[in-house]
């Protein structure tokens, strides 16, 4: 006698779709493409860059020079070219909001989908230390632990601002998982006794890829934010060269109120905006890579 396992009330789907799909995604927006441009652009002067533009070296015969051939974005108080160090500042300040996106991302979704799918005492713990992170002034927080902790490595500082910005975004894979449980296909499985990890990583969040990769994305860019202002407010070490170092040296300098040197200021300031903009014009366009309504609309 043959025995017939009940099928799921929906097709298998992946956590993320094929590369080939992304792609034509993205093409069906020109904002996309340019934020993929962008993103790629990014990346690839920050981890490739330094390797072909040599390290900006003091020459005082060249201070505070306008932007010109020789120097596309000028040269600050101390006759460094100001590209060579947008070139060399970006690495650090990719790779903790990298850092930092990935690990909000991974403690939100595994807190929120455990809360949801338990339930009970374990949801309330995971609830009442979310309120309690959020009832933190973020500022203070930072001032009090970088008087423990030397906030030098890109590790630590990922770290640090995560644990004060995965909370909103908990609560909120939480609602979507609450919701998600009470499909169909969700109840099917745990009908099979599948087992948590694959009801969680196979049935429920596929579902919420969209809403995953954008939070990504959302959580890198505030850990731009928060990193630059902890920079600025000399809670981080400025042995690295970084965009925020440069604001911090632009504003204690006075670069900001002569003309001649307003580059050395504006110059991260762009860099800075021009990556979150990219980054948020990439999410819009990933979102219809996993909504299928808005791939059927397109």
């Amino acid at each position: 006698m043959t025995t017939v396992t009940p099928s799921l009330s929906r097709p298998r789907r992946l956590l993320f779709p094929r590369s080939d799909g992304i792609w034509r995604a993205i093409r069906r927006h020109p904002s996309g493409v340019i934020g993929l441009f962008g993103v790629t652009f990014f990346l690839l002067m920050a981890f490739i860059g330094p390797l072909i533009v040599p390290l900006p070296k003091v020459n005082v015969q060249v201070r505070n020079q306008p932007p010109s051939f020789a120097h596309i974005l000028g040269t600050d108080n101390q006759g460094k070219d100001i590209a060579a160090q947008i070139v060399h500042g970006s690495r650090p300040v990719i790779v903790v909001a990298v850092l930092t996106g990935v690990i909000t991302t991974a403690i939100a979704i595994t807190l929120g989908s455990l809360a949801a799918f338990f339930g009970g005492l374990f949801d309330r713990v995971v609830n009442s230390a979310a309120n309690f992170v959020l009832t933190i002034p973020y500022l203070v927080a930072m001032t009090v632990l970088a008087s423990f902790i030397r906030l030098n490595s890109p590790v630590t500082q990922a770290i640090i601002l995560s644990l004060w910005s995965w909370p909103t975004l908990m609560r909120t894979v939480r609602a979507q998982v609450l919701s998600l449980r009470e499909r169909e296909y969700v109840e099917a499985a745990v009908a099979l006794n599948l087992g948590t990890p694959h009801i969680i990583f196979r049935e429920i969040l596929p579902n919420m890829a969209s809403y995953i990769a954008i939070s990504m994305i959302l959580a890198m860019t505030s850990a731009i934010y928060a990193q630059i202002a902890l920079i600025t407010l000399g809670l981080v070490p400025l042995s690295d060269l970084n965009w925020g170092r440069m604001i911090f040296l632009a504003r204690t300098t006075g670069a900001i109120y002569l003309s001649e040197t307003v580059w050395f200021i504006l110059a991260p300031v762009m860099a800075i905006a021009l990556f979150q903009w990219s980054l948020v014009t990439l999410a819009r366009s990933i979102e219809d890579v996993f909504n299928p309504r808005l791939r059927s609309g397109a």
